[in-house]
């Protein structure tokens, strides 16, 4: 696999590291090796030589977001339990795995359950008609509501001397201090979509629909912090898992304190994670649209095509993704490395 990015630009050059991978969701590089967390394979592992995997942590349901400390002692990783036939998520949290054994879970769950930050945002249509409350309905979309109790702990990055966490499932970013304590540092805002008549038929929805404005859940999906000490923050967002509805995911920047928040950029096609490059640039994983984007002084532009890619980080001068497993066809979860080679 290879891309350019134009006429002048070096190509890039791809070297698939491992391929013993199910739904490697989140990867942390650094000069001393490559942590995935697969929640396919329910395990946080390290790859070792040949791209085997080896196990750090075995039996971790849903196993999404993996994270070193800054000194590189601390390890710390998001886990979700879901109802296999609800698809409730009934358990989530961080868990923080420090020297000598020391492990502490901080439980996102419990904290959503009795505070439900995002209980004031508004998500839905606002004063809906009949015509388009029935529409919705059928077509299994909540109509009108506020936010809901749901906790999915995805993606988690060292941030001082604790941690920050992405919640896609409570729409909010939350803050880990070194103790375990957690807080609610930033709710995400609701993504508002002026529905369009394509939009509508693809969705098989009536002509009353075409107008309206949907206002669908954030659902962050990862967090870094950047040189600058603000936070960057990608959003899914909510709605169906597909092309079908836009290009909607977007990067948002959060200040320290959690009280400003700027977009970054817009226009991705399911933004699952985001890798923060020394020059500034920013890489964005595409689940839906199969590329790796990067966004260079707010501009986007294709950096490489890459199907089922969910996760990228940076280390070094390369840039490092991983690809979903596919069941039907059999295809192994990968890793990749990405270098620039030529001009």
């Amino acid at each position: 696999m290879a891309g350019a990015h134009g006429k002048d630009s070096p190509t890039l050059h791809t070297t698939v590291v491992s391929t013993a991978l199910a739904a490697p969701f989140n990867l942390e590089v650094t000069s001393r090796g490559i942590l995935v967390a697969d929640g396919g394979l329910n395990l946080i592992g390290k790859v070792a030589r040949h791209g085997s995997i080896t196990t750090l942590a075995k039996d971790q349901p849903g196993a999404s977001g993996v994270a070193l400390s800054r000194n590189g002692r601390t390890m710390a990783f998001t886990t979700t339990v879901s109802d296999p036939g609800s698809f409730i998520n009934t358990e989530s949290g961080l868990n923080i795995w420090g020297p000598r054994g020391h492990k502490t879970y901080v439980d996102t769950h419990a904290f959503e359950v009795k505070n439900n930050p995002d209980k004031v945002i508004h998500y839905g249509v606002k004063n809906p008609s009949k015509c388009v409350t029935d529409a919705l309905t059928a077509a299994g979309l909540p109509v009108t509501y506020t936010g809901e109790v749901d906790s999915h702990a995805y993606s988690v990055a060292a941030y001082g001397d604790g941690w920050v966490v992405a919640d896609a499932g409570a729409n909010v970013v939350w803050k880990v201090d070194r103790r375990g304590r957690l807080s609610t540092l930033a709710v995400l805002p609701a993504q508002p979509l002026k529905i369009t008549a394509e939009q509508a038929g693809a969705l098989g929805l009536p002509a009353c629909v075409v107008g309206i404005t949907y206002n669908f859940e954030s659902v962050p999906t990862d967090v870094e912090v950047g040189r600058d000490g603000a936070l960057y923050v990608t959003t899914l967002p909510g709605g169906p898992e597909s092309p079908v509805l836009g290009a909607r995911g977007s990067v948002y920047r959060l200040n320290a304190n959690g009280k400003h928040l700027k977009t970054v950029a817009t226009g991705f096609l399911g933004a699952t994670n985001l890798a923060l490059a020394p020059n500034g640039d920013i890489y964005v994983a595409e689940l839906f649209g199969g590329k790796i984007s990067v966004v260079h002084h707010g501009k986007v532009s294709t950096f490489l095509e890459l199907p089922g890619v969910v996760a990228v980080e940076t280390c070094g001068r390369s840039v490092w993704a991983a690809t979903l497993g596919d069941e039907e066809s059999q295809a192994p979860g990968t890793i990749v490395e990405i270098t620039r080679r030529g001009k």
